[in-house]
């Protein structure tokens, strides 16, 4: 009896130490691979997988742009070569949880999102989202064009004019930051399109979504910056700005940049970023926090798969930050780089 004891008490040891055995591999899956973005939460799961030797982090996702159907495909060949463990940013929630996510459920590989969620019907196909609060963000997007640009409106016509930037027509975490802007610039009124009635207007081919695609997403900026009337553009992520053109193609606008005759706000604070801030290409950009969110999200995966440890929340925040022309060189300084 008291060897039964004896066993039945260590035996969650013996478990513990048979799961850490074996090398334990998770994916990091972004919407685009060639993003730096999805880089940097890359190297927040290694860095956590450097304090646990077992666990092999390992970086997927479509090469070039936002593709719903390339991103299921990469799921689908990681659960057929044995994943341990998937953290997502979802493009097409949809598709994704069709196509691929009743199969890891089945299959009882553990999902968590990042960065971008999925919709409510298909969370119970993932255990917890570690990121941003996507509709704060695009509320801080929307108010700070708010903020500087209502204070300055003096006599000027009646209704400001504004263009939202976005990725893929399906993406959650960016259809809810257009909801956010939405909701700052009608002041909590609504989250629908803006319409002539109130203090701002969306020009007729906005929002304008690029599918991450970066030179398309330049094109699209230097159209509205092109406008006589003052555009104020808000993007609610980084993708033109992510193109190696974007310095030598906005840098025709410095000027109207410089006196906010134009206007750009924009999601993150990557280095290419920085330097468009440095040079005066941007009026202001919000950052998250990607290292951490492959950090943490890495740290959640594998205290579920070694100690069967569910996640304590069902949603882990993060915040973000504001750079800024005069603050650009240390905007950053507390967000860990990979």
């Amino acid at each position: 009896m008291k060897l039964l004891t004896l066993f039945l008490f260590y035996l969650p040891l013996f478990i513990v130490q048979a799961n850490t055995d074996n090398p334990i591999k998770i994916a990091i899956i972004g919407k685009t691979k060639n993003d730096s973005f999805y880089q940097q939460s890359y190297q927040g799961c290694k860095a956590f997988s450097r304090e646990h030797p077992k666990l092999e982090c390992i970086y997927d996702g479509p090469m070039d742009y936002q593709d719903p159907r390339s991103q299921a495909l990469v799921v689908e060949e990681l659960i057929h070569q044995g994943i341990d463990g998937l953290l997502i940013s979802v493009t097409d929630s949809n598709h994704l949880a069709q196509a691929v996510l009743k199969r890891a459920y089945l299959a009882n590989i553990p999902v968590f999102t990042f960065d971008s969620d999925l919709l409510p019907k298909h969370q119970f196909y993932r255990q917890a989202y570690v990121g941003t609060n996507n509709r704060d963000f695009g509320m801080a997007l929307g108010n700070y064009a708010r903020k500087l640009l209502e204070s300055k409106q003096g006599n000027q016509e009646q209704p400001l004019q504004v263009c939202i930037h976005s990725g893929h027509q399906t993406t959650p975490n960016l259809n809810e930051r257009i909801k956010g802007v939405r909701l700052a610039l009608s002041q909590g009124k609504s989250s629908e399109r803006l319409k002539d009635n109130e203090n701002w207007v969306e020009l007729d081919r906005c929002p304008l979504y690029s599918l991450g695609k970066r030179d398309h997403a330049v094109n699209q900026l230097a159209f509205m910056l092109e406008k006589k009337q003052r555009v104020i553009n808000i993007a609610v992520a980084g993708f033109a700005q992510f193109s190696p053109d974007y310095l030598s193609r906005i840098s025709r606008y410095k000027e109207k940049i410089s006196t906010k005759e134009a206007i750009i706000i924009s999601a993150d604070t990557e280095q290419v970023q920085l330097k468009a801030l440095k040079q005066g290409l941007s009026t202001i950009n919000i950052g998250q926090r990607p290292y951490e969110m492959g950090r943490l999200g890495a740290k959640l995966l594998y205290q579920y798969l070694v100690y069967d440890q569910k996640p304590a929340k069902d949603l882990y925040y993060l915040d973000f930050h504001y750079c800024t022309g005069e603050n650009y060189d240390r905007c950053t300084e507390s967000q860990p780089q990979g």
